[in-house]
């Protein structure tokens, strides 16, 4: 498949590959690559406190770095209860985790191809009534142990952590978790509440992504700011 830049609007690190903002998602992958001596982080989900916080377009711009740098990606929108990625991406959502998941689709049909050389999509699939206990269930883990065989980086976008529980059980199944904090919209004790839960299933915080700072006007609306 073809790259389609102008049907990624979401994507700077396709469209603007030379722009700071992008050399600042290059810069979050290379501080990913060496936050885990020992281990190798290669699930990692990424996640926020509340909604609009612009999770899932952090994701989409993270996972294309990583497919910039040679490595096979696949992006799975974990968000079963408001997915975007097959619209960021206009792909089908007919078939996706949903139906991996409900063992109504295999993996090789979820599976799909981006339009960015090197990344690959798997959609959320039709609204489940069970997102929770979708994402809990052993087909999730088994799903994912064999991603990994497939797969050198796979991002999981998830809802907000005070929204549901989805987002605490994916990051039990993960190498890491990276959360999104929109700068000047979520207050600090919301922020650190939504930690504390991610501690409570002993996940391994990569860091933290401050969304929306501007820092000059000629400037993009990003910046991004890395740390434990």
């Amino acid at each position: 498949m073809s790259q389609q830049p102008n049907k990624q609007r979401h994507l700077i690190t396709v469209t603007n590959p030379r722009s700071p903002v992008s050399e600042a998602f290059r810069a979050l992958r290379t501080n990913i690559d060496f936050s885990s001596i020992d281990e190798q982080i290669q699930i990692i989900m990424v996640t926020s406190s509340g909604p609009e916080e612009g999770k899932s377009t952090v994701t989409a711009n993270l996972a294309a770095a990583y497919a910039q740098a040679d490595k096979k990606v696949l992006l799975i929108d974990g968000d079963l209860r408001k997915p975007t990625a097959h619209k960021t991406f206009s792909l089908s959502n007919r078939y996706g985790l949903s139906s991996l998941l409900s063992q109504q689709a295999d993996l090789n049909e979820v599976i799909q191809e981006s339009g960015v050389p090197n990344l690959y999509l798997m959609t959320s699939g039709p609204i489940p009534p069970n997102p929770a206990e979708m994402m809990a269930s052993n087909r999730m883990s088994t799903v994912l142990q064999e991603l990994r065989q497939q797969f050198d980086v796979i991002l999981f976008d998830t809802p907000p952590l005070l929204a549901v529980t989805d987002a605490q059980i994916v990051a039990s199944k993960s190498d890491g978790v990276i959360m999104v904090v929109s700068y000047g919209k979520v207050k600090r004790d919301i922020a650190v509440k939504a930690k504390a839960n991610l501690d409570r299933v002993g996940a391994k915080m990569l860091g933290v992504v401050l969304n929306n700072v501007k820092r000059k006007a000629s400037e993009g609306y990003y910046y991004y700011y890395y740390g434990n």
